[in-house]
């Protein structure tokens, strides 16, 4: 959803853009979180919705089902594996889909604190590039509270403007990652404490692919 802003000087006028609700189960044991919806996706009313995201296709590859399937199918076969999707803001004043557009002073985050309370089996938090993370860092990290164990790190963003990253190479990071706790007969027990961010070492990620998330 967005609504017409003021551009501040300098800048072109800013859409008011909102996220949507997450995809996710209460037994989900894994959080994939972007910035904010790209245009493409928030025309759409569906998540990574740019045609050359490749979100859908590696995350396809990695569960077995078909990147072009209805997007109910997709979101199904994610919350089957124990997969939540939803981005760290939940409103922001943004020009077109570039993250660094946004505007920070009007970033408000979703709230992710009482997500995790919800989700109590959520231990892996990943971050689909750079700009998730910084806002993540910036507007959510200081609101947890400390213990348990929440673990973080950042994947190759799956933007076509990342080109630094062919498929292949953003596939290998991402089974890498991901591979490990999708398997059928993973079973992690619920965290007994509120999450403390235990940080995985993040992946290189050029500052040219920073700057734009078609999604």
């Amino acid at each position: 959803m967005a609504t017409k802003g003021n551009g501040k000087a300098g800048r072109p006028p800013a859409d008011v853009v909102q996220s949507f609700p997450p995809v996710a189960d209460a037994g989900a044991r894994v959080l994939i979180l972007g910035s904010m919806p790209g245009v493409a996706s928030l025309v759409a009313g569906r998540y990574y919705a740019h045609a050359r995201n490749a979100f859908w296709p590696l995350m396809g590859a990695l569960l077995g089902f078909a990147a072009d399937a209805p997007y109910a199918a997709r979101t199904a076969a994610l919350r089957a594996a124990g997969v939540a999707l939803w981005d760290v803001l939940h409103t922001c004043a943004r020009a077109g889909s570039l993250d660094a557009m946004i505007d920070r002073d009007s970033a408000v985050a979703n709230d992710l604190p009482a997500f995790f309370a919800a989700h109590p089996r959520v231990r892996h938090v990943f971050f689909n590039g750079a700009a998730a993370e910084d806002c993540f860092r910036r507007h959510v990290l200081p609101h947890l509270a400390a213990g348990g164990a929440l673990r973080l790190a950042r994947l190759p963003s799956t933007s076509p403007a990342n080109a630094a990253f062919s498929f292949e190479q953003k596939l290998a990071v991402w089974r890498a990652a991901l591979s490990p706790l999708l398997a059928d007969d993973e079973r992690m027990p619920a965290r007994q404490e509120e999450p403390r961010c235990n940080t995985s070492p993040a992946t290189t990620t050029p500052e040219s692919a920073r700057k734009r998330s078609p999604r």
